[in-house]
């Protein structure tokens, strides 16, 4: 929904950060065209906590695909979000656009590093083991991966009311049978 009412570079930001966990304005907004490698699927963030001061964050096909989309939108010049507005050279914030966007699409306010933990979360209920989530997120403390783990034991609770709830909707083994395949077909 926030896709249809953003412009182009907002569609890529939020493709990128769901689909990679990318910090918006300290890894994103930042990076430089040449930290992006469409065909090996990888990009280079500068990182501290690696051996060698970079991190490679894998991409998947859709975030490959908003890379390749911010390429041909950004232009000419080095970074992938530019700004010549700020003396950086690139986007320094997106919170005008951010809240103008979500305001259209008529979704209430979320910060736009909320992303990031739906990335997370996303990883987490697809089964990824908890400490391959924490360093897919680059987090140096698998403490800040607690909040992600309770999201992950809310929609279990969830997905169990769902099923508990089309079993008793329905009459017959047959039928429950069928309510609870439905059910997990859905997820």
């Amino acid at each position: 929904m926030i896709e249809f009412h953003a412009p182009e570079h907002l569609r890529n930001v939020v493709r990128i950060i769901t689909e990679t966990g990318l910090r918006v304005y300290k890894e994103l907004t930042p990076m430089k065209k040449d930290q992006v490698d469409l065909e090996n699927a990888v990009a280079w963030i500068p990182d501290s906590k690696t051996p060698n001061g970079v991190a490679e964050v894998p991409l998947t096909r859709l975030s490959a695909q908003a890379f390749q989309d911010q390429l041909r939108v950004a232009g000419p010049g080095p970074y992938l979000f530019p700004s010549d507005k700020n003396p950086s050279g690139h986007q320094t914030t997106l919170k005008t656009v951010w809240h103008k966007t979500l305001r259209r699409a008529n979704i209430p306010y979320f910060r736009i590093y909320d992303l990031r933990s739906t990335y997370a979360t996303r990883l987490s209920a697809g089964g990824v083991a908890d400490e391959w989530v924490t360093q897919l997120l680059r987090q140096g403390d698998a403490k800040v991966f607690k909040k992600y783990s309770q999201m992950k034991l809310q929609m279990k609770r969830e997905a169990l009311e769902k099923i508990n709830r089309h079993a008793n909707e329905a009459k017959g083994f047959d039928t429950v049978k069928g309510a609870v395949s439905r059910v997990l077909i859905q997820f």
